[in-house]
């Protein structure tokens, strides 16, 4: 059995351990089946937002008629597109392994790992162990029940970022981020996008964001609300029987279909029946506060723990785990910033800290301000017919507790809120800012001037 200081198990969280450890003196094993970097950069958020910004120029180009441009889009080459989004991320791939080939302290196993028992990892026709193993193993698409669906040629976010010939049409059973912004990507290039939700897009987000966001996406694409139940594919096209909300069957058509249900971690990939390593019903790692599993001496990160599903909160934790062990004298427990998120869709949706209705669940006195893209004076001249700012204070101390935005440039505009809660500014700070005229963030200042 070989030794090591540190196992790691997946090379896209796993990245914040990997070569930090090893410059300290400490021999490493990292363990990758598949393509290096991780689910973000070869399957998600790297590619996904490459794709995604051809879909915004395409909408820019699309809405140029309402400031007096009359321009057309001639054509669209989306094989050439993928194909150099998708050469992109192979060279960063791929750019990965000769650092750890060229490091005196990192072996590199291309591989499954298997747990034989605690801290023994098997790879290939080898045993490993060390004295500290780190589980990032992510997660994978999450398939959902439906008859029929395994026979057919249906697609996932792994397959449909690689894919170079453009569907004609497509139905997209799912309402979360991942579907939206696909589906965004793929109405905008001229897909014929179908929508299949249960009852609305984008759940978690606080209710007055859904009710906009529902609002506008409905819009631009047809959506269906209720539960397929049947899909089978004939003759080159998929047939996807559902029964809508009021118990009625439909039956709809594409030459596509993509599956964006969720995700399902790849704990059950890993073994684990082989060890002490706890998990909950959806097969999750449970860890405590320092992220360590019921084995002492092996952590968890990233999704496969279920906390939050995000490249940036797996890289909080990561570097957590390296400071805490590796740089720190007496290690504290895990304390999580404001964890915010984004959805790359059209209209973007960006929110960080507590939604209204968590607000009223846990009985939480608040004040609220809303204002709109559109009572702005950069709302103005976007001409801005949708969108708003929503803050949310704690009633009594008046620090920031929530904020929400859809509309232009959320993903940017959430990142002076995030600054604002992370310093626990109160609504007096926030009002005696000085914001720049006519700048986006004007709709910030008037959300917190209308607060009550």
């Amino acid at each position: 059995m070989k030794y090591y200081d540190a196992i790691i198990i997946g090379s896209g969280g796993g990245s914040k351990l990997t070569r930090p450890v090893a410059n300290k003196g400490f021999k490493v094993a990292i363990i990758e089946k598949g393509r290096l970097g991780g689910t973000c950069l070869n399957h998600g958020c790297i590619p996904s937002k490459m794709l995604i910004h051809s879909a915004e120029l395409v909408s820019s180009i699309q809405d140029a008629h309402r400031f007096q441009i009359n321009s057309q889009i001639n054509s669209i080459d989306f094989k050439t597109l993928v194909e150099r989004v998708n050469q992109t991320i192979d060279d960063e791939s791929d750019s990965i392994q000769p650092l750890y080939d060229d490091h005196p302290n990192i072996d590199f196993y291309p591989t499954t790992a298997t747990f034989e028992s605690d801290k023994v990892i098997r790879v290939g026709d080898e045993l490993i162990t060390a004295d500290r193993l780190f589980i990032a193993a992510g997660a994978r698409p999450h398939i959902p029940s439906i008859t029929g669906l395994e026979s057919t040629p249906y697609m996932t976010y792994y397959d449909i970022l690689r894919r170079t010939q453009q569907p004609k049409s497509l139905i997209i059973i799912g309402g979360g981020y991942i579907a939206t912004e696909l589906g965004y990507f793929m109405g905008s290039l001229g897909t014929d996008v179908q929508f299949v939700v249960r009852s609305e897009f984008l759940r978690p987000e606080d209710q007055d964001i859904k009710n906009e966001f529902n609002r506008i996406f409905s819009s631009q694409f047809q959506t269906h609300y209720g539960t397929p139940t049947h899909i089978k594919y004939d003759n080159d096209e998929f047939h996807c029987i559902l029964v809508d909300n009021n118990g009625n069957e439909h039956t709809i058509r594409a030459s596509d279909c993509l599956i964006a249900t969720g995700i399902t971690p790849h704990s059950d990939t890993l073994a684990l029946q082989n060890t002490s390593i706890e998990m909950c019903k959806k097969g999750f790692i449970q860890v405590n506060d320092y992220l360590e599993t019921s084995v002492p001496g092996v952590f968890a990160f990233g999704d496969i723990i279920g906390r939050h599903f995000f490249r940036h909160s797996a890289n909080f934790e990561g570097q957590y785990l390296f400071d805490n062990l590796y740089e720190s004298s007496s290690p504290q427990k895990i304390k999580y910033p404001h964890v915010p998120h984004a959805v790359f869709t059209h209209p973007q949706v960006a929110s960080v800290g507590l939604t209204e209705q968590t607000l009223i669940e846990q009985n939480i006195p608040y004040l609220k301000g809303i204002n709109s893209y559109a009572d702005s004076a950069m709302g103005m001249a976007l001409q801005s017919n949708h969108g708003f700012v929503k803050v949310l204070f704690h009633q009594n101390s008046k620090q920031l507790i929530g904020a929400h935005i859809i509309g232009e440039q959320a993903s940017t505009m959430i990142h002076m809120l995030m600054a604002f809660m992370h310093m626990n500014a109160t609504l007096d700070d926030m009002t005696s800012l000085m914001y720049i005229h006519p700048a986006l963030p004007e709709i910030v200042r008037n959300a917190v001037r209308k607060v009550s």
